[in-house]
């Protein structure tokens, strides 16, 4: 049910934590919504560990969130409480989950058999399945325990969670195993109809239950930077100080005054109260407390060495899709940009030749890989996810792209090998061979330019301006080759130096061909197909008069021709 939640609010579910930027009112509010829609604050605040880990949250900025979680996962306490609904009333009948519960199973069915085209109604169709099942589940536990009340050690093990210790501890235990506080609250509610569990042994569990949630996100937190692990530890301690001060404060209260409803049966709807009660209460007396429990993370959790950047790509966000997404093309554009920094570096020395920057183009092309590597791994991760269309469409143009940005750091080492080459063998290019040189440069550091702006603004109608511009690059190698063999006809220039040119014509041409990929694929993945030697194709035969306009424009601009 969870799942087809998430997928019908698209990613605007998960992008909106990252809104939570101006109050923690406003994280409080948005950690009730997402947990509630979800149906498990254990995914939430394990999300909220990611997007910390991220960089996209501060650590104050996810408090408030933390803080709504536990009381959005109340929603299906008070679901789960319909199946102990009593009434004689045709309308009440109909709110017992054996009532409506096949029709909404029926509806399910109808959705997926007349709609299993379009999605949507899919992730409609799956909501109201996993509502189905949640509420079969319900009545399939009352039915198995209901012969417990008969039993005598059984008996004897709900009285002995009257002693408030051992009834949080059965409740935080059961909880850790299972790693879901709605589902143990909802255990808990299945065992109040056989009427052996009184108000006494059942606060305990539910103060319990939520110190047991925790578990989750602290294992989540394994690996994290500093900030990840604090906002884990934020969630530990606020329930369990939480938990702390309300047992106190209910056992002395129970001590002295004793209430007749400690000792009456707990109902289902009862458990639903008193687990929105206790979380209610315990962030009423601990919010004002907020920034006390981040000095308190900050000083058991001390400061240490971060991943860096790579902590973007967190595996915690993988669950939730829109986010691993957008963090992957934060990465991409870092990819592109050092890749584009290799070539500057490259282009510089080929006419000014400096070890130490020969060096770096080296280093930068080593970590160029390792961002092949990580990103395409974690992309992959996410492929395997159940991902809308929209998200599936992301990771593919990134998964292509990937191979083009890492091939630009490829070209930049090889223009560096042939700047070597020209130093150690102390070569010469003529003037004339300098100045069509600068001017492919030129050139391909304006289609450069452009495809990775295109890439990184979205901008399709910049993508569709690089094609015109790769073909002049194209056409600039023939011209310059042309050039060449006249100078060697005229023994202006050396058959040597005729190799090294075309070695280096041919990196810059195919620089231009990789840029040419990335903006094809931006464009073909937005039409929802992927062929791009027949976008190409088409291009060329049909000439545009864009097109043309601009293949005119760039011929002239970047002619050697016009050389004095």
């Amino acid at each position: 049910m969870g799942q087809g939640l998430e997928k019908k609010a698209g990613g605007k579910l998960k992008t909106m934590l990252a809104a939570a930027t101006s109050t923690k009112f406003k994280g409080f509010l948005l950690g009730v919504m997402v947990t509630a829609v979800i149906q498990s604050s254990a995914t939430t605040t394990v999300m909220v560990v990611g997007v910390v880990n991220s960089g996209i949250l501060t650590l104050g900025q996810a408090i408030g969130i933390i803080m709504g979680a536990n009381l959005g996962t109340s929603v299906t306490s008070w679901i789960m409480s319909l199946i102990g609904v009593e009434s004689d009333s045709i309308w009440v009948q109909f709110l017992k989950p054996q009532s409506f519960t096949p029709l909404i199973a029926l509806l399910a069915i109808v959705l997926l058999l007349v709609f299993k085209k379009d999605s949507k109604k899919a992730d409609t169709a799956s909501i109201l399945f996993g509502l189905a099942f949640l509420m079969y589940g319900m009545q399939f536990i009352t039915t198995a325990v209901s012969g417990l009340s008969e039993v005598q050690w059984f008996t004897d093990l709900m009285g002995m969670f009257s002693n408030p210790i051992l009834g949080v501890l059965a409740g935080a235990v059961i909880t850790a195993v299972i790693q879901s506080s709605a589902a143990s609250v909802g255990i808990l509610q299945a065992l109040s109809l056989n009427g052996t569990l009184h108000y006494s042994s059942a606060i305990p569990i539910i103060m319990g239950q939520n110190i047991g949630t925790c578990v989750t996100a602290m294992l989540s937190s394994l690996g994290a930077n500093k900030n990840a692990k604090r906002a884990a530890f934020i969630h530990l301690s606020f329930n369990t100080i939480g938990t702390i001060v309300w047992l106190t404060i209910y056992s002395v209260l129970n001590a002295i005054i004793h209430p007749e409803i400690s000792d009456a049966t707990v109902t289902p709807l009862g458990i639903a109260i008193c687990h929105s009660a206790f979380n209610i209460l315990t962030i009423l007396s601990l919010a004002p407390f907020n920034k006390l429990l981040e000095k308190l993370a900050c000083i058991v959790i001390r400061d240490g060495t971060d991943k860096g950047e790579f902590a973007l790509l967190d595996d915690r966000l993988i669950s939730t899709p829109s986010i691993a997404i957008e963090r992957s093309r934060t990465v991409t554009v870092s990819m592109a940009h050092e890749a584009l920094r290799s070539l500057e570096l490259s282009f510089d020395i080929l006419f000014n030749y400096n070890e130490k920057q020969a060096q770096k183009v080296r280093e930068i092309e080593e970590d160029v890989d390792t961002y092949e590597d990580s990103l395409g791994t974690y992309l992959v991760k996410i492929s395997n996810q159940n991902t809308t269309e929209s998200d599936s469409h992301e990771v593919s143009k990134l998964l292509h792209m990937l191979n083009d940005f890492e091939r630009l750091s490829d070209h930049a080492v090889n223009i560096v090998e042939t700047a070597e080459e020209i130093n150690d063998k102390e070569l010469k290019f003529s003037d004339d061979a300098v100045r069509e040189i600068k001017i492919m440069i030129a050139a391909v550091r304006e289609v450069l330019d452009m495809s990775i702006s295109a890439f990184e603004e979205n901008d399709l109608h910049k993508a569709v301006g690089v094609e015109p511009l790769e073909q002049v690059v194209d056409w600039l190698k023939a011209q310059i080759k042309s050039a060449h063999i006249e100078r060697l006809r005229k023994q202006e220039c050396t058959i040597e130096m005729g190799f090294v040119l075309s070695d280096l014509l041919t990196d810059l041409e195919r620089i231009s061909d990789h840029c040419s990929n990335i903006a094809v694929c931006m464009i073909e993945i937005a039409h929802d197909s992927f062929d791009m030697h027949e976008y190409i194709n088409h291009l060329k035969s049909e000439k545009t008069n864009e097109y043309k306009k601009d293949y005119e424009f760039y011929k002239k601009k970047y002619s050697i021709k016009n050389l004095a």
